[in-house]
């Protein structure tokens, strides 16, 4: 067997892929290398979300690539994980907006709609014709959804909804939101154009991370919505769950990509750059750097793979999505952090990767569960006592 082409790749973990997934990660990775990276750090500059290219993302079956709903392309868990990987090499705003299109609000859609709802939103959003965001976290409600004060009431053959969200992604440039709100019945999701009379989204600006992605406030001033607005097939935190659970699956893979792109910017500059008469590569202390980085990305790309096989097998566990963003997200920050030290004064500058990663990590470290909410899901798991409340288990 020859050695994988990518140095990191220590264990040859390529050989674990079929020749559908190499050929499918190859095709993200063009399309990558021509749309996104030449770009990106501009964007990433300049706080631009690049709304042209959602279209683009649409055309290359990137949207919503793991569902099998109308307009969708039906991948497998693997393949979905392996294009995260290779957006957020580029950028993590860059697979966010992927995550919340497809893991998000076209999960939500396919899982608990109707087949009106699917067919009247699925083959644009696919498309990149149609944008979607996921309202579910508030103000004061973050880690504790079970305590949002948004409410849906009847109105007549309708609903109206009072509330308002926060750290919305795409919100400002959505067709669509998918609204989670407390009825009598429990929480139940809504899916509310974002025209309607009483929908207003601003941006959260400044922000220090996912600068390529837009994330807003989200206000629900009496908006008025028919019957056929409500999603059917979730009553409870169950809905909402299921699709975080997708977006966290992702996030296992993406973390990997953006900690490999800054490894490989750390080594290439340390087989390049002369200090003290030899190759910064040629120093033990910066080959200690990219070992352990490179140890830690095969685990993380072990457990990526792993857990895509138990989802593509249908006997995941939410614990075991748990495993994966905890560890991934955590050491791709050390990663991309010890490699920023590799390149010196130089990883400061926006024209390296590193700390840019780094940053936007910061950000996904912290949506969709944060380190502490993935440890005490696992600490349950472990000992079967539940410690979420301020006291602990009750």
């Amino acid at each position: 067997m020859e050695p994988s082409a990518a140095p990191h790749d220590l264990l040859d973990l390529d050989d674990l892929l079929s020749d559908g997934e190499r050929a499918w990660r190859e095709h993200v990775r063009r399309f990558v290398a021509e749309h996104v990276t030449p770009y990106v750090a501009d964007w990433f500059e300049r706080a631009h979300l690049p709304r042209e290219l959602i279209p683009e993302l649409g055309r290359a079956g990137l949207l919503g690539a793991h569902l099998h709903g109308p307009g969708c392309t039906g991948r497998s868990a693997v393949e979905y994980g392996l294009a995260a990987a290779e957006l957020e090499a580029a950028d993590s705003g860059i697979r966010t907006i992927v995550s919340v299109q497809g893991s998000l609000a076209m999960t939500a859609i396919d899982r608990f709609g109707t087949d009106a709802q699917k067919e009247a939103w699925l083959p644009g959003m696919a498309a990149g014709e149609l944008v979607g965001c996921f309202a579910l976290t508030e103000p004061e409600a973050g880690s504790d959804p079970a305590s949002m004060q948004t409410r849906a009431e009847p109105d007549g053959d309708g609903w109206v909804l009072h509330g308002a969200k926060r750290w919305i992604g795409l919100a400002t440039v959505a067709d669509v939101a998918v609204v989670w709100a407390r009825t009598a019945e429990g929480i139940r999701g809504f899916l509310v154009p974002t025209a309607t009379p009483g929908f207003t989204a601003t941006p959260i600006e400044p922000k220090l991370g996912l600068r390529t992605s837009v994330q807003a406030d989200v206000v629900l001033d009496a908006v008025r919505l028919p019957g056929d607005a409500l999603l059917p097939g979730a009553t409870g935190l169950r809905g909402p769950f299921t699709c975080l659970d997708e977006a966290r699956y992702g996030i296992m893979w993406g973390a990997m990509g953006a900690a490999r792109d800054a490894w490989t910017v750390a080594r290439d500059h340390a087989l390049a750059r002369h200090q003290f008469g030899s190759l910064v590569a040629a120093f033990q202390l910066t080959q200690q750097k990219l070992v352990d980085a490179a140890l830690e990305l095969q685990k993380g790309m072990m457990i990526a793979l792993r857990t895509g096989r138990l989802k593509d097998a249908g006997s995941l566990r939410p614990e075991q999505i748990s495993v994966g963003k905890l560890n991934n997200v955590r050491e791709a920050i050390d990663i991309c952090r010890a490699a920023r030290t590799v390149l010196g004064g130089n990883g400061m500058s926006a024209e390296h990767s590193p700390l840019r990663h780094a940053t936007n990590l910061e950000a996904v470290r912290t949506y969709e569960g944060t380190d502490e909410i993935h440890t005490l899901i696992l600490g349950r798991a472990l000992t079967g006592i539940p410690a979420f409340t301020a006291g602990g288990a009750r």
